[in-house]
């Protein structure tokens, strides 16, 4: 009794006492936590406010607090983390889990790198230093560092150089001239085509990509053009003036870092270019020169857009070159926005998450309601012809057999048709699979890091490589079924049928983007990389995962194959192909088509696509739907007594790979907005190829649930 009356003692002190806050970690992380009462409350407070800055004018992509303000309001829900408890975290974490910000010393000279020079109306990048300009500076060991030097990154095209403009920490740069440039007639040209196509320069600082922000039209949009065309209502001319941007203006902001001897952290990189004529000295431009136009010295003016001194892009009557004067200027701005929000700027005007959620759901729900429906249908049919198969099975005299159970001594008969092809597709698929299963898988889990494209890029192919044995495997398990004999054949052509039609469309058109000049094109010590990573690496492991394949036992089945087909009779319309196929690939590629469109615009509009979770889950209800279509479609077709199955089951889910195509082809007219022939041609082959990809994965996951499928109802029957 006398521990019960410590104890209760203890208690009502506890409640005597409620000013005093608890010690237990548990208890303070209860305190901590806010209701849902109050986080509505503070998410309408917080909507109030942003409405009315909204209302006095301020904007989402300036330097003040105001606009930190609704920029985070804007991207508060691409901020949470988590499944079910979704916490609220800065991008920073989101898009770059694990990386810590660098610091940088007061005079610290900084490396700006150039990237490529794109357009979203063609798909012909080009290298800053292709363009008419100044001459690339030597690599400093700390950008040597930051170089990227991988396998994706020189596929697409991203090479980082070094930029010509030289800048040190806190320290602002007045008016500095860099070089003077004759451009000849034909570059000149060849400018005019790139504004026209309307062409950016990227740039990176500290891994920031260069950012225009225009604070009255409330816009921030990565590089800078090279320059603009003016029209005649605007000139005042009797055509059209191209202009060119010669001039510079970098504004860096940072955030001096707490604890540190005058260390601060780069927050923003900010350009805005101007258009310049500066006058040419007679003796032509040296370290010495000073222009008018272009001053160092205390209290000069600042550069600025002046219609009256626009950089005509133009030769002078009888000149065969236009001298051109290259120049910029720096200036550094503190400010206190933090490290870990400096990217929340370049995710303005991009979807919400939500629109991902709601999509996931919605093809979610479907999925659901299809399996239910499949499994409700399937489980009263099937058990109930299971039933009365078995039932006149062991009755004498019984009626003639019908339906699916009448073709049990033909289904499991091999498909005659080409089965080195069929195995070969099949294995190629699951290892598409495997590949982008295990993508997604290190993307989940932090290895890999989808906003830098190169690595990606990189970890596809290898992994892709690294699956090989998986498609030895299957290829050799279903080869063997097939009751073939070429098997060192088959392990061939699975190792070298897919890479050969890729590398080879590849090989043609790289040689056009050779002839263009592309950035994006391949040089051959790189296709001998490729090559060495085929040959060396994917080949031998199909060999291995063919060997393991044949080594093993034939697959069996419930049901012996009779020695003469059967007759088929003739088939529904919609079990019968080109219709069965072109029903059976709705489905699937309906369950993804609202997260394909914002993956295509990360693709060909240069957009930023970092949710690789939304994409697992989406890969996972591909592969549902793709198994649920291609049982249902077999299943009518065993009840029409058709016992042709294999290459249906294959064409009913590869049909989504064409109806991806076609989707492809409504992106290019509706969306993009290409000029010439050649960018045509290397969207049209590259989305084919993609559709290519589709088409084999799902068709692999078809054949074989299919297969799965008629070995569980056939193996219910009782069958002599």
């Amino acid at each position: 009794m006398s521990a019960m009356k410590r104890l209760l003692c203890v208690l009502l002190y506890a409640l005597a006492t409620p000013g005093e806050s608890s010690m237990d970690p548990i208890d303070q992380l209860t305190e901590g936590r806010l209701h849902r009462s109050d986080i509505a409350k503070q998410a309408s407070q917080d909507a109030e406010k942003a409405a009315e800055l909204r209302r006095q004018g301020h904007n989402e992509v300036g330097h003040t607090a105001e606009s930190a303000f609704l920029r985070d309001h804007r991207l508060r829900k691409k901020k949470r983390k988590g499944l079910l408890r979704r916490n609220q975290k800065d991008l920073g974490s989101v898009l770059f889990p694990g990386v810590s910000p660098e610091v940088y010393q007061p005079d610290e000279e900084v490396q700006m790198f150039t990237d490529v020079v794109n357009s979203k109306k063609t798909q012909v990048p080009y290298e800053f230093y292709d363009l008419p300009g100044c001459p690339a500076p030597k690599m400093t060991e700390s950008g040597r560092k930051r170089q990227r030097k991988n396998l994706g990154a020189r596929l697409q095209g991203f090479e980082l150089k070094p930029a010509p403009y030289t800048m040190k920490v806190k320290e602002d740069v007045r008016c500095t001239t860099l070089c003077q440039h004759n451009i000849k007639i034909k570059e000149l040209k060849w400018l005019r085509k790139l504004i026209e196509r309307q062409y950016r320069i990227h740039m990176t600082l500290d891994s920031l990509p260069v950012l225009m922000r225009s604070k009255q039209l409330n816009y921030a949009v990565r590089g800078y053009p090279i320059g603009f065309l003016a029209p005649r209502n605007y000139t005042g001319l009797e055509e059209d003036e191209f202009y060119l941007y010669n001039h510079l203006a970098f504004t860096i902001t940072f955030n001096s870092v707490e604890n540190s001897d005058d260390g601060v952290h780069i927050t923003g990189f900010d350009v805005h270019p101007i258009s310049i004529d500066h006058k040419i000295p007679e003796s032509g431009l040296t370290p010495a020169s000073e222009l008018d136009t272009c001053s160092n010295r205390e209290g000069a003016e600042a550069v600025i857009n002046d219609p009256a001194k626009y950089l005509k892009l133009k030769a002078q009557p009888g000149k065969a070159e236009l001298p051109v004067i290259y120049s910029y200027d720096v200036k550094w701005e503190e400010t206190n926005l933090l490290w870990a929000d400096r990217w929340d700027v370049y995710l303005i005007g991009t979807p919400d998450d939500d629109i991902h959620s709601f999509a996931i759901i919605n093809s979610l729900m479907i999925v659901l309601f299809l399996t239910g429906a499949i499994a409700t249908i399937m489980m009263r049919t099937l058990r109930k012809d299971i039933a009365g198969y078995n039932d006149m099975h062991s009755v004498e005299g019984a009626q003639e057999e019908t339906g699916w159970k009448l073709v049990h001594g033909d289904v499991f008969r091999p498909p005659t048709t080409s089965p080195m092809i069929f195995s070969i597709l099949i294995g190629t698929g699951m290892q598409i699979g495997s590949a982008l299963f295990f993508t997604m898988l290190c993307s989940m889990i932090g290895l890999i890091n989808p906003m830098h494209k190169g690595q990606t890029l990189t970890a596809i192919l290898v992994l892709y490589v690294l699956c090989g044995s998986v498609a030895g495997y299957v290829s050799a398990r279903v080869y063997k079924f097939c009751d073939a004999k070429a098997w060192k054949r088959n392990m061939l052509l699975t190792a070298a049928g897919l890479p050969g039609v890729l590398v080879g469309i590849f090989m043609v058109l790289n040689v056009f983007l050779h002839i263009a000049g592309a950035a994006t094109a391949v040089g051959f010590f790189m296709i001998l990389a490729i090559f060495a990573l085929w040959v060396c690496v994917s080949t031998p492991l199909v060999f291995v995962g063919a060997f393991l394949g044949f080594r093993a036992k034939k697959v069996e089945v419930p049901a012996n194959v009779n020695k003469v087909n059967r007759k088929i009779p003739r088939s529904p319309w919609y079990s019968s192909p080109p219709v069965s196929f072109l029903l059976g690939g709705i489905l699937p590629f309906g369950s993804v088509c609202i997260e394909l469109f914002f993956i295509m615009s990360a693709l060909w509009l240069h957009q930023i696509y970092y949710m690789m979770g939304f994409l697992l889950v989406v890969i996972l209800i591909l592969a549902a739907t793709c198994a649920e279509v291609s049982v249902v479609m077999t299943y009518l077709q065993l009840c029409a007594e058709d016992h042709r199955w294999w290459w249906k089951s294959y064409f009913n889910c590869a049909s989504a790979g064409f109806y991806l195509f076609l989707y492809s082809l409504w992106f290019l007219s509706k969306r993009l907005e290409l000029v010439g022939v050649l960018p045509v041609v290397v969207y049209i082959t590259y989305m084919w190829m993609i559709s290519l990809l589709f088409s084999l994965f799902c068709g692999a996951i078809g054949v074989l649930c299919s297969f799965w499928f008629c070995r569980q109802i056939y193996g219910a029957l009782k069958v002599d």
